[in-house]
């Protein structure tokens, strides 16, 4: 539960973050390619630096290395506060953060994800990811709108909000007792820095739900795009803004309730296929959609979908990785959603400034939906995969 509600204050803070850095950067410049470089530039860190972190995870205290993130982060809210409030924020500080944000998410993305299986017994697992997804759901629900209301006061207020809720994160993460590690260490090396990105690529089943994730979000991603559709096509202000980015998760945390309690147990494989199909459908919809409540329901639907995805891959991968194997597994794992989201964030904001916002968005939707008819062929072991728990070692 230390972790449940320190992963809810960092997640929060994020997004409260993240609303705020998008309306202040596209205030600044009203330029979409600036606002897709904000997600390039979380990207390529974590892309540099994402195999020496693997390593650094398994070798390491994961809880310290969490706290370390989310302190890294902290410093960086302070600084946008200190910018803001002083007048010297601008394009270039903005972009100099969103660097320093990507290095952060390098190292929490694989320590989370591997230090939750070590909270819970093998057999709870799926339930229990649903449950710390919920986590991230609720602060992504709640993140966004309260960035956009507190905006209203100013980008100083929500930048300190922020501050305060990642201060709270670190010593929540701290607080949990120390988890018993195996004493092998391998030494580095590029071999064992590479020994992740070798257990997936061998591994038919997980290359597929990791690529297929990769693909679909990185075509049908709009998120980068929000505060373009939110001023100029739907005509709302940063509480709209708030609102779009928040609908997405109010499904997925339904979704997220649901499997915590009734697990999906059988053709998993399908339903993450199909789930990821509807997430295009949504696409396409809040692409053509001009009504703002309209946008909403699609965002919602989409997230909710999403969610069915997440919580299948996720679990395929932690039951099917070692312990020893997790952090590296965690960090490969994380140059695909990093790429899915904020190199998603650059190829929206690029297509954007080529065919229009609307063009951008419409166009990801029909991509995603080619995606999942080559991956039922492509991946013949995800397709047919029934249960979550590997039959055999």
């Amino acid at each position: 539960m230390l972790f449940w509600w320190g992963r809810l204050a960092g997640t929060t803070a994020q997004q409260m973050l993240m609303v705020a850095l998008g309306w202040q950067m596209y205030d600044t410049t009203a330029s979409a390619w600036d606002l897709g470089l904000v997600g390039l530039l979380q990207f390529i860190p974590a892309l540099v630096l994402t195999l020496p972190a693997g390593h650094i995870v398994d070798r390491h205290d994961r809880r310290r290395l969490l706290a370390m993130c989310l302190a890294l982060q902290l410093l960086v809210g302070l600084l946008l506060a200190l910018g803001t409030a002083g007048g010297w924020i601008g394009r270039e500080l903005i972009l100099g953060l969103s660097l320093l944000l990507g290095v952060a998410r390098a190292f929490q993305m694989p320590s989370q994800q591997a230090l939750t299986p070590t909270l819970v017994p093998a057999a709870v697992l799926p339930r229990a990811l649903a449950f710390s997804s919920g986590a991230t759901q609720a602060a992504v629900v709640a993140g966004p709108a309260l960035g956009g209301f507190l905006y209203a006061a100013g980008a100083t207020v929500v930048y300190g909000v922020c501050a305060a809720l990642f201060a709270l994160g670190c010593v929540l993460i701290l607080r949990i007792t120390p988890v018993a590690r195996s004493a092998h260490r391998e030494p580095a090396s590029w071999n064992t820095m590479l020994a992740g990105l070798r257990f997936i690529w061998h591994r038919q089943a997980i290359l597929g739900a990791l690529s297929l994730d990769l693909f679909a979000v990185l075509l049908g991603g709009a998120t980068a795009l929000l505060p373009i559709f939110a001023r100029d096509i739907l005509h709302t202000g940063p509480w709209g803004l708030g609102l779009l980015r928040a609908a997405p998760a109010v499904g997925a945390l339904a979704v997220s309730v649901w499997l915590t309690h009734v697990p999906i147990e059988r053709r998993v494989g399908r339903v993450m296929l199909q789930a990821v199909g509807v997430y295009g459908l949504c696409m396409l919809v809040f692409g053509w959609s001009t009504s703002f409540i309209v946008s909403f329901v699609a965002l919602l639907v989409s997230g909710a979908a999403d969610m069915v995805s997440v919580v299948i891959r996720q679990t395929l991968v932690q039951l099917d990785t070692p312990d020893e194997m997790r952090g590296r597994v965690a960090a490969a794992n994380s140059i695909f959603i990093g790429a899915s989201n904020q190199l998603g964030e650059f190829e929206s904001g690029a297509t954007a400034a080529a065919f229009g916002p609307v063009g951008s968005v419409i166009l990801g939707g029909v991509g995603t939906l080619v995606v999942v008819g080559l991956w039922f062929r492509l991946f013949p072991a995800l397709a047919q995969r029934d249960r979550l728990q590997a039959s055999a070692p």
